[in-house]
């Protein structure tokens, strides 16, 4: 449903940080107290953020998809993503909330945080990771134990620390994550378009062209679509449209801001032609997806 507001709701990592100084990374305990300090549906601005559920259930649904809440449920979020969190009251886990340079400090290859398949992952890699071993669990949890009792111990070394345990987070993830395939059999380009797919969530708003993408990627426009025309089965130009169409769609269902409005916030100069875009993605209408959506 709409949330009475405009705009969708939008934090920055600031939000989470009760310290006097703000820093890019937070770890902290996650349960009904913290979960009701936000307003749901709601995207982070500028970090990223890994879920963990030890108990409880409920569901949580990642731009339009819903997934179940179970013990030991591991969610994933890149910047930009919207999602909507219904749990229940005995729900515990842990929160890890982190900016993109804090990962990529003291870092030569600046795209390694594309490396892992569930951050700006293709479609087929947007699933969370349920952890059905209690062994991986254990190992997991305590991982995040860590990270909790470094912050509360506010050490000189803090930020060393906590780096060096996203660092293992990361890695024990992308060895437990189900569609994680082996180096070997990774497709060749996967890093191209997941970097182009960060870049267009980056610049959707300022209609840059393909030839503005792959300028930014330092490779021929050709070079590009061929790439992701063999990874997704979609052109370049594809998926620069579905961002903003799923851009669209969020103001849609999680704002009340009138379609006029929505065509002018995405730089659309013509409503007309934003719904007929939207129709021709969708097969329906701005407003009757709206009403669909929110019956």
């Amino acid at each position: 449903m709409a949330t009475g507001k405009e705009k969708i709701p939008s934090y920055s990592l600031d939000t989470f940080d009760k310290r006097q100084e703000k820093k890019p990374y937070q770890v902290e305990v996650f349960d009904a107290h913290r979960h009701f300090q936000v307003t749901y549906p709601h995207r982070h601005h500028d970090f990223y953020e890994i879920l963990f559920l030890t108990k409880g259930s409920g569901l949580h649904v990642i731009d339009f998809k819903a997934h179940d809440i179970r013990p030991n449920s591991l969610f994933f979020l890149s910047p930009g993503q919207v999602h909507n969190l219904d749990l229940s009251k005995d729900v515990e886990g842990y929160i890890f909330l982190f900016r993109s340079e804090f990962y990529q400090l003291n870092k030569s290859n600046k795209n390694k945080l594309l490396e892992f398949p569930f951050f700006h992952g293709l479609e087929t890699q947007a699933s969370p990771l349920y952890l059905d071993s209690d062994t991986d669990a254990e190992r997991i949890k305590k991982i995040f134990v860590s990270g909790c009792d470094e912050i509360m111990a506010n050490q000189p070394d803090e930020s060393e620390m906590v780096s060096v345990l996203l660092d293992l987070l990361l890695l024990e993830c992308r060895r437990l994550y189900p569609q994680n395939l082996p180096s070997s059999t990774i497709p060749k380009g996967t890093l191209l378009v997941k970097r182009f797919k960060q870049l267009i969530d980056e610049h959707y708003l300022e209609n840059l062209s393909v030839r503005d993408y792959a300028e930014k990627l330092s490779i021929t426009p050709s070079h590009l679509t061929e790439t992701v025309r063999e990874l997704t089965g979609k052109t370049s130009n594809e998926l620069i449209k579905q961002k903003v169409i799923l851009e669209a769609k969020r103001l849609l269902v999680y704002s009340e801001m009138t379609v006029t409005e929505i065509a002018h916030q995405l730089n659309f100069k013509d409503q007309s032609y934003f719904t007929r875009l939207f129709r021709q993605t969708t097969k329906l209408t701005p407003l009757q997806f709206r009403e669909k959506q929110n019956p």
